[in-house]
């Protein structure tokens, strides 16, 4: 006989804030509506984000960004300038942020436990001085997403401890997934043999250094 699993129960927020007890007073305290110090050198060696967006309707999307360490500029206290390098070129989150412009970001650093999440409002430009300030091989990005800042804190280290992302034995977890040809050959179903779709996908990344 086939178990069905019936649709878990929804809690109430009253019910979430029982089980999981009030937060410590500090805690919410660590929430600045700027970038400080800390916050801006964190941001200088982070060489990934994801970007959290949702569009009016309130369907989210989370989107990876990475460059160089620094790739985020901090304008002044109260504005970051994530460049948009070349990609797909679906842009969900650009579309996202012109129907609902509050965003969430996260930063990482390797090796790093903590992490530091930056909420507030965005929006796409392309001003010239923006741009040439994310300038990288004589190439400045087409767009920048502005962020102001509303909300800045650093986040402890649990996640990144459980999921031992930082432990280079983390990686033999990669080995143990199909390869992104056969993923592609599978659900685009263009008749492109897998190691087609794994060269050509090599040969762009090799054109992103």
């Amino acid at each position: 006989m086939t178990h069905v699993l019936t649709r878990p129960r929804r809690l109430s927020p009253d019910e979430v804030r029982a089980r999981l007890g009030e937060p410590e007073a500090t805690l919410e305290n660590k929430k600045i509506d700027h970038i400080d110090r800390f916050a801006r050198r964190f941001i200088a060696h982070s060489p990934f984000l994801s970007l959290a967006t949702a569009d009016a309707a309130g369907h989210a999307d989370c989107s990876p960004r990475g460059d160089y360490p620094g790739f985020v500029k901090v304008l002044d206290e109260n504005l970051l300038a994530i460049p948009d390098r070349p990609g797909n070129r679906i842009a969900d989150s650009f579309r996202n942020i012109a129907e609902n412009e509050e965003v969430g970001l996260l930063f990482l650093v390797p090796g790093m436990r903590e992490t530091l999440r930056v909420n507030g409002r965005a929006y796409p430009t392309d001003e010239p001085d923006v741009l040439a300030r994310m300038r990288t091989e004589a190439k400045a990005p087409v767009l920048a997403i502005i962020v102001e800042v509303a909300e800045a804190y650093f986040h402890c280290g649990r996640a990144l401890l459980r999921s031992r992302l930082w432990d280079p034995a983390s990686q033999a977890l990669a080995d143990e997934l199909p390869s992104v040809g056969e993923i592609a050959a599978a659900q685009f179903g263009s008749g492109i043999a897998p190691e087609q779709f794994e060269a050509a996908l090599e040969e762009s990344y090799r054109k992103l250094f």
